[in-house]
Formats: C-alpha cells, sequence, structure tokens
C-alpha cells in the first residue's frame, strides 16, 4: 500500500488544524468556527475511512480513553440540564459541546504518531513562545499585538478586553520548556522559564503564579533529575520577582494582598481571595440543595440570587452582579452538576490515572507535557475560570485529548519498569 492510500495519510493535516485552532485562542469567533470546522471534517473523515481500515487513524486505547475522558466532562452536563435554573442553557451547553467529541478524536489522531506528535507539540511551543515573546514586548514597550496594557497588567495578544494571557502561558507552559530543553538544555529550559516567570507575574492572575510554580517544579525535576536545576531556577525566579516587585506597583499591590492570607481570620482571607469566600459558601449551599444534579450547567448565575446571604456584596455590586462562577473547579462541578457530575469526574481521573500506570516508560515519556499541562490545569487546590465556559472548557478538553493520543499511540502496551 502506496503512503498516499493508507489510511493515516488521510489525516496528515490533523496537526495544521490543530495547531490553527489554538493560535486563534486570541479570536473567539474565528477559533469557535476552526474547531467547529474541524470536528465535521474528522467526522467526515472517519466515514469516508471506516471501509478501508479507519481504525489504523488511532488505536482502539486511545479511541476509548479519548471518547471516556469526553464523557466524563460531558454526561454531567446533560444530567443537569432537565431541572436547571436556566434550562434552556442548559440544554443549549450540553448540545453545543457535543461538537468536542469529534474535535478531540481530530487531536487524538493529531498526536498518534512521531510527525503528528513532533508537528503538534513543536507547534504549540512555538505559539506559547510566540505570545511569551508579544507579553515581554509589552512589559518593556507598553504595546502589543493586542493593543496596549491596561493600567496594572499585562495582556498580550489576547486584548485588555479578555485578560487571559497569563492564565493560557501557565497551562501552555510544560511545551515551550520541553522543546527548549530538547533543543538547548538547562540553559535554554532555564531562559524560557525565567520568560515565562516575568509574564505570568505581570499579567497578574494569581492563579496563573501557582499553575507556573508546579509546572516549573515538576518540568525542572522530570527533564534534568538534578536537585541544583530545580534550586537554581527557584533562585532566579526569586530574585525575577524582587525585580519585578521593585518595578510594579500593582504586582506590589497583589502581594500584599496574597499576604492577607496570614491574617489567620475570614477577612484576611477573603481580601486575599479577591472577595471569592462568600462565592464559594453560595457554591456550597447550592450543592447541598441540589446534591444530585446541581443547579444546571452555566446556571451559576442565575441560582446565585436565591443562595446568596442578604449581606452578599457581590448580589449588592452593580458593575458585577451575582457571582457568574464558582471560580474553583471543585465547587463549580458540585454545584452546578452536584454529586453525580463528580462522580463521572472522579472517574475519568481514575482512568487517566490508570492509563498512565499501566503505560510504558515510551509512552509516559512521549505523553510528558500534555499530562503535565492537564494535571496543573484542573489542580484542584487553586482557583480556576469556569470549566463549562467554552473557552476554559476548550481548552481542558483540548489537553486531555493530547494526553490520551500521545500516551496510547501504540495501543495499550503495560509498562515492564518503572518510568
Amino acid at each position: 500500500m502506496s503512503d498516499s492510500s493508507k489510511p493515516e495519510a488521510s489525516l496528515r493535516w490533523a496537526p495544521w488544524w490543530v495547531l490553527a485552532s489554538v493560535a486563534l485562542w486570541p479570536l473567539t469567533g474565528p477559533a469557535e468556527a476552526v474547531l467547529s470546522l474541524g470536528a465535521l471534517a474528522a467526522l467526515a473523515v472517519l466515514l469516508l475511512q471506516r471501509f478501508r481500515g479507519g481504525m489504523a487513524l488511532l488505536s482502539h486505547e486511545a479511541w476509548a480513553l479519548t471518547t471516556v475522558l469526553f464523557l466524563a466532562y460531558w454526561l454531567p452536563e446533560l444530567i443537569s440540564a432537565p431541572d436547571a435554573f436556566n434550562a434552556p442553557r442548559a440544554w443549549r451547553e450540553t448540545l453545543l459541546d457535543l461538537r468536542y467529541l469529534p474535535f478531540l478524536w481530530l487531536v487524538a489522531m493529531a498526536v498518534a504518531n512521531e510527525r503528528g506528535r513532533r508537528l503538534t507539540f513543536t507547534g504549540l511551543a512555538v505559539i506559547a513562545g510566540f505570545w511569551l515573546l508579544d507579553g515581554l514586548v509589552q512589559a518593556a514597550t507598553g504595546w502589543s499585538l493586542g493593543g496596549p496594557a491596561t493600567a496594572d497588567r499585562l495582556s498580550g495578544v489576547f486584548g485588555a478586553g479578555n485578560l487571559k494571557l497569563g492564565l493560557v502561558l501557565a497551562s501552555l507552559a510544560p511545551f515551550p520548556l520541553t522543546a527548549a530543553a530538547e533543543r538547548f538544555g538547562v540553559a535554554g529550559w532555564m531562559a524560557v522559564a525565567l520568560a515565562l516567570v516575568v509574564v505570568v507575574l505581570l499579567a497578574g492572575a494569581r492563579a496563573s503564579w501557582l499553575t507556573l510554580g508546579l509546572v516549573l517544579l515538576a518540568s525542572g525535576w522530570m527533564q534534568f533529575r538534578a536537585r541544583r536545576v530545580v534550586l537554581a531556577m527557584v533562585a532566579a525566579s526569586a530574585l525575577v520577582m524582587l525585580g519585578a516587585l521593585a518595578c510594579s506597583d500593582a504586582l506590589q499591590a497583589r502581594f500584599e494582598r496574597t499576604t492577607a492570607a496570614l491574617e489567620g481570620d475570614a477577612a484576611g482571607m477573603d481580601h486575599a481571595l479577591s472577595g471569592r469566600l462568600p462565592i464559594w459558601r453560595t457554591a456550597v449551599d447550592m450543592a447541598l440543595a441540589h446534591p444530585v444534579n446541581g443547579v444546571g450547567v452555566r446556571s451559576f448565575r442565575d441560582a446565585y440570587p436565591a443562595y446568596a446571604a442578604d449581606d452578599d456584596p457581590w448580589l449588592a455590586d452593580a458593575e458585577h452582579g451575582a457571582g457568574y462562577h464558582a471560580h474553583q473547579i471543585v465547587l463549580e462541578v458540585l454545584s452546578e452538576t452536584g454529586f453525580v457530575g463528580a462522580f463521572f469526574w472522579l472517574g475519568g481521573v481514575a482512568l487517566a490515572w490508570q492509563a498512565w500506570r499501566v503505560a510504558a516508560p515510551a509512552a509516559r515519556l512521549r505523553a510528558r507535557a500534555p499530562a503535565l499541562a492537564l494535571v496543573v490545569t484542573v489542580f484542584p487546590f487553586n482557583t480556576h475560570l469556569a470549566v463549562y465556559s467554552t473557552f476554559w472548557g476548550g481548552l481542558v478538553l483540548l489537553l486531555s485529548a493530547l494526553y490520551a493520543g500521545s500516551l496510547l499511540s501504540g495501543g495499550g502496551e503495560p509498562a515492564t519498569d518503572e518510568a
């Protein structure tokens, strides 16, 4: 069989499509269009290949894990919709999110072979690196491709009205760090790490600080297995932070706000968390009042006034209104999808971990970057964007498909020794 007639040859374009969808993240409309078209293209290819060895596009194990991870995300939506506070929106989100399944198959197939993984992972590193460089330019000049910075933080290519630069760079950080380490060794890895520290710090989202810290510690250890590299990174990062603090009044204010948590009282903790404690208390009350299937996906804001305390500051805030989402992934899942939704999420986590545990060392190595990116993005002891929002939910699902497709591209061969 010639190369052009092999089933996998029909998806040589898949890595480029995946990269195009990521590169367009700063432009919400075009990014959504590329994702939807990619889902349709994947379905068309699968239908055409069904009678010509379509299963050769991806191993059975990768098909299964990708689909299961999608279902762990999507079934809670479906179960929460019938009696949601905003049922029309919950049903709309549930039906609209079905497009992710064929797109996730496309993503997994894009990294199912060595060529696809090389193109996709290198491309993600280049995209993140470009956004990182643009952020550095904005830090130095005040301008970027997304326009000028706001008064207190970097916005980069995402623009002043879409402050996601730090969060996105922190989640994608394993890809440029891995690429730099493989090509330039410790020096390259350290240069990228310090650039990330500068931009993520100045981008202002404190959740991204924790995310990036976890990435740097894990990546430094996994790449070099040397304590001195990790210690050198910590020392260099501390110096960078001190320099940034000296140059940025806004950054100083954020550090001072963070240290308010050390006061040991609820007021200090709430101040450190930017007033999120009332939102979290309300999310807990929602979960307890609707323990089976929650108040409905994307219905948090609609249910908020019914469960918030009378003196809740978010009800009195005319600018922001009620809390739009729980700002924490565990509380979001519990409040919007109930304990049934949490059961599906935990099942997905367990299966993803089991796949990693039994995989061969070579499989773990090739899936290392997406695995780390996925873990830090859903790290439960942090604050989060809404995981059932279109943007952040799409990012989480993309990482899960990259993980499943790369880890199980060779099937489910068991490990013969420890990674």
